[in-house]
């Protein structure tokens, strides 16, 4: 590896080295790097465990755990500066143990890495992009992938690689090799299986095989149940002087309706398994755009709340491209038709109050 010096117009070599010489160790130095830096190894993942051990069983505990955007799980194991000869065959282990976790199994096992104090369901939402998790099929089948990473590879393990490819199962491996440069460490990951052009074929066959997987079934009475509960929720508004009577009925989780004058903001109603929320969404398609109309609503905060009724929880998602204001009930789901009503009422009063209370500022904002 070389570096480039812009003063004398030269390249640099910068000395490989080993972790071994560095005095780093797999488990508290290569491990929280990925697990601070997932996409260190070339794509967008999401950690949901470190050290994972809820085997039944058995005792035996992999690295990492993650899933990918599409919902797989993906099993990460870290050999520092040899890969060994048994790992091929642990981390199939491994991967065959998690194919059994469900959905439920996974939110429960991430919210534990998380603590307390943040939402395993709705960190696992923003990860897919806003989606509902009733939307979302996380481990279907036998998707799971595993990835390898090491400073050198044995022919073991990349022969037997190599081979399972064969069979659709997802592998890949990483060399990562560490250079030093003055006091500074740097790394270097690289693919080295499979090489790009064959891994653009592995994902195309895993997404076509996991699409074929998916319960039609599961989706068809999903999508029915909503139908049915935005076509009530629709009636009961005629009736009860709210914003949505107009309204076309949806599949979708979320119903919208536009604030008159503030383009890329609207009023939402969301329904989830075990919640329901009424929220202020901003989404004009251009990130800086969103965050000043929430700065400036913010900056009305108190003026906001007051016309409101009741403070609410104002979200500006930094790491977003939209931002939200938002109020939830917490005790209502969509699914048992007893809170059908308890929803309903909700809906129509909380939107009611958001209409009054943003719609003014809305106007303020274009003259401003």
């Amino acid at each position: 590896m070389y570096l480039f010096d812009n003063e004398s117009n030269s390249l640099v070599k910068v000395d490989k080295c080993s972790f071994k010489s560095l005095g780093l160790d797999e488990r508290n130095n290569l491990q929280e790097w990925i697990a601070k830096e997932p996409s260190s190894l070339g794509e967008e993942l999401l950690i949901i465990q470190k050290e994972f051990d809820g085997f039944s069983d058995t005792r035996e505990r992999l690295d990492l755990l993650a899933l990918d955007k599409r919902g797989n799980l993906v099993v990460i194991e870290n050999k520092l500066d040899d890969s060994g000869r048994d790992v091929t065959w642990q981390a199939i282990k491994y991967a065959s143990y998690c194919s059994s976790l469900t959905k439920q199994d996974i939110i429960e096992i991430y919210q534990k890495y998380l603590g307390t104090t943040i939402s395993a369901e709705e960190s696992l939402s923003e990860f897919f992009d806003g989606r509902d998790l009733t939307d979302i099929e996380i481990n279907v089948g036998n998707t799971q992938r595993i990835f390898f990473v090491a400073a050198n590879f044995r022919k073991e393990v990349t022969s037997s690689v190599m081979w399972l490819l064969n069979f659709n199962i997802r592998i890949k491996c990483f060399k990562v090799t560490p250079y030093k440069y003055h006091d500074k460490v740097l790394l270097d990951f690289d693919q080295i299986i499979p090489i790009k052009d064959a891994d653009d074929y592995t994902i195309k066959i895993a997404t076509k095989t996991q699409n074929e997987t998916q319960s039609a079934e599961a989706s068809r009475i999903r999508y029915t149940n909503r139908q049915n509960f935005w076509a009530e929720f629709i009636e009961y508004n005629k009736s009860h002087s709210g914003l949505f009577s107009t309204s076309a009925g949806t599949t979708d989780s979320w119903l919208g309706k536009s604030i008159k004058g503030f383009s890329g903001v609207n009023i939402n109603i969301c329904i989830y398994n075990s919640s329901t929320r009424s929220e202020v969404y901003i989404n004009t398609g251009d990130k800086e755009k969103n965050k000043q109309i929430f700065d400036y609503l913010l900056s009305n905060k108190d003026e906001i709340e007051r016309l409101f009724g009741e403070e609410l929880v104002w979200q500006r998602l930094d790491d977003k491209v939209t931002c939200r204001i938002r109020i939830d009930r917490d005790d209502l789901s969509y699914l048992n038709p007893e809170h059908h009503e308890s929803i309903f009422a909700f809906f129509v009063d909380t939107t009611n109050r958001i209409m009054k209370a943003f719609s003014p500022f809305a106007k303020k904002y274009i003259e401003k």
